[in-house]
């Protein structure tokens, strides 16, 4: 038997085989006009859209600040007002310094010279007074310094008067500065007054 080679193998039919297709190749055009100008359009628009928003975001931030800073005021103010009319017969003496934390310049003073001056006959009367806040306002505020109205129901009690309470409605508008984070109150003016205490 013959050795088969290489030679003896069928190669197949050349006819039927498909030759490669070669790859066609297309010169580099450079980009058009239209296309440039929608890629000029579409980074304006990228960039502006960034920039609107951190325009909107830097203002919530501002607004979110802003509506921080007028609670404070208020709470303050409310806070300050409900401590400095509120008292009894036997921490009448203590006012002044319950309140120093509130009061700044020289409304703090003025503020410690009144009480002083009323402890007495109130303790002899046996004088209570107790104040609550029913809204405040803020009139205006700036980096540093407020304004604001505060409105109140003050209602006083004495043997004196056989425990009749004194009712009356008093309103009066602050003035803060803000000294070392804390806002304090530098002046403090009655605006209305309303007794309604049964005569």
């Amino acid at each position: 038997r013959e050795p088969v080679t290489e030679t003896d193998v069928p190669a197949g039919d050349s006819d039927d085989a498909e030759p490669a297709e070669e790859p066609v190749l297309v010169p580099h055009r450079p980009a058009g006009k239209a296309l440039k100008i929608v890629a000029a359009v579409a980074a304006l628009l990228f960039v502006a859209a960034g920039a609107f928003a951190g325009a909107t975001a830097q203002q919530y931030l501002s607004d979110r600040a802003l509506v921080h800073t007028k609670l404070d005021v208020a709470r303050t103010a409310t806070s300050a007002i409900t401590t400095l009319w509120t008292y009894t017969p036997d921490d009448m003496e203590s006012l002044p310094d319950r309140a120093q934390k509130y009061l700044g310049g020289d409304f703090a003073a003025q503020y410690r010279q009144y009480i002083d001056a009323i402890v007495a006959p109130n303790k002899q009367a046996q004088v209570s007074n107790s104040t609550q806040v029913l809204g405040a306002a803020i009139e205006s505020i700036g980096p540093d310094r407020a304004t604001a109205l505060v409105y109140t129901n003050s209602v006083a009690t004495s043997p004196v008067t056989k425990n009749i309470p004194s009712l009356r409605y008093l309103s009066y508008r602050l003035t803060l500065e803000r000294r070392d984070s804390k806002w304090l109150i530098t002046e403090m003016t009655p605006v209305t007054s309303l007794d309604l205490t049964p005569r």
